[in-house]
């Protein structure tokens, strides 16, 4: 919706896109992204739904370094991180993941996040 922030998350980082607007926003090439976790099209460099997922079983070696350097050369280096998806603080049952430490997390600051 119009005036309202822009989010995609890539490896379980949520990231605020709205800066990015004319990339990510409504009608937009890469709009397919937002909303979701987008990491294997990010890897894959694909907008086909059924590649906007976090799974990334079966990605070949050359398109998990290529996620890698997007993740790092362009969303961490550019746009806001907002949070986490439930995937990377929750167990699959649920549990709280114990090992997630917002500390280790990329460009963690407890005053922009909690």
């Amino acid at each position: 919706q119009e005036g309202q922030p822009i989010y995609l998350a890539v490896k379980g980082v949520v990231f605020d896109v709205t800066s990015g607007k004319e990339f990510y926003g409504k009608g937009a090439p890469y709009n397919a992204l937002v909303g979701k976790d987008s990491t294997r099209g990010v890897a894959k460099m694909s907008l086909d739904p059924a590649d906007l997922t976090h799974d990334t079983t079966g990605l070949t070696e050359e398109e998990l370094k290529s996620l890698e350097d997007i993740f790092n050369n362009v969303y961490k280096a550019k746009y806001p991180i907002v949070g986490y998806t439930s995937r990377r603080i929750l167990n699959e049952d649920g549990s709280p993941n114990l090992d997630f430490k917002p500390e280790d997390q990329p460009h963690f600051n407890i005053k922009d996040e909690f």
